[in-house]
């Protein structure tokens, strides 16, 4: 994937709410198989879509991508040894030490793309439709969805829903959005009809850790307002809350381990080029009890011709 394939993939994943990483080739030092403007894709998973350079670089940029995307800041990285770079290397720059045959060096620039914030409004009243206005002025992607027409599958943990069905149903769309486990889940009405429906809902069997997440009344209390207030108390709200990170979503296992710093498989080291490997990134050669990784053919090769000498300079090591 290269060039406008890269392009639709971000088209694709964006429309999708994924998270991922952009990464570019903004320099090199030949020889090196990847050129300035080169673009990667690599997803939360891990997984790289394009082309930035080859087996040593590949394991650098994806690691530290999954660094960006779990802490949403853009970073640039300098992938070669010190030397190659002296003492010119400005403040804020990452300077990761690679030992590739090649000995050329790249400089690649990674920035995260973040899904948008996902409202999903259910319910027609002229509030739904001033709140999905609202909503969408702010770059969200907004669902507006008639009760009936409302099924679980509409939002995941990522998803903020405001039930707005005006007693026609509160109970079932409430109850199926309750089951998608939404970062936010408010019901539009009094206190006194929220206590009805979410004890109507713990007779059904509905999870109590489910229930006490409902907000009700959804939004800021602004007093007595307008149709057209109630929309901008909930949109309040909701921007409240995310600001102050209480709507974050959790984390996919592979990006909390990388926001904790520890490692969600143990890292291996190269005996050739001793560059740090992903144990799990390529076929390991056993040798007297111990499997070794490598981060290309080559160093593969060379360990296979004289394990001795590689073994022995780990040990020193």
């Amino acid at each position: 994937m290269e060039g406008l394939g890269v392009l639709e993939e971000m088209g694709e994943l964006t429309r999708r709410g994924e998270a991922f990483a952009l990464a570019t080739v903004v320099w090199r030092q030949g020889p090196s198989s990847s050129q300035p403007g080169s673009r990667a894709i690599i997803t939360a998973a891990g997984e790289l879509h394009g082309w930035i350079g080859g087996a040593c670089a590949e394991p650098v940029v994806i690691r530290e991508a999954q660094r960006v995307i779990a802490d949403g800041t853009a970073r640039l990285l300098l992938l070669g040894t010190p030397e190659q770079f002296g003492g010119g290397v400005p403040d804020g720059m990452t300077v990761v030490p690679i030992s590739c045959q090649s000995e050329g060096a790249l400089e690649v620039y990674i920035e995260p793309v973040l899904p948008a914030p996902h409202l999903v409004i259910v319910g027609d009243s002229p509030m739904t439709r001033t709140l999905a206005s609202l909503s969408r002025a702010l770059g969200w992607r907004t669902d507006r969805i008639r009760g009936p027409d409302f099924a679980a599958e509409a939002a995941d943990g990522r998803s903020m829903v405001v039930v707005a069905t005006q007693g026609h149903g509160d109970e079932e769309v409430l109850e199926s959005a309750a089951a998608a486990r939404p970062a936010y889940l408010g019901l539009v009405g009094s206190r006194r009809r929220g206590a009805t429906v979410l004890g109507y809902l713990a007779d059904r069997g509905v999870p109590q850790d489910q229930l006490d997440r409902v907000r009700v009344p959804a939004g800021l209390d602004l007093g007595p307002t307008t149709h057209q207030e109630i929309a901008v108390a909930i949109l309040a709200e909701l921007v409240q809350l995310r600001a102050s990170g209480a709507l974050a979503p959790a984390l996919a296992p592979e990006l909390a381990a990388v926001r904790s710093g520890v490692p969600a498989a143990e890292p291996a080291r190269d005996p050739v080029c001793g560059m740090t490997v992903a144990a799990g990134s390529s076929r390991p050669v056993r040798y007297e009890g111990t499997d070794y990784h490598f981060c290309c053919a080559g160093c593969r090769q060379a360990f296979e011709q004289d394990p001795d000498a590689y073994v022995k300079r780990e040990t020193r090591c």
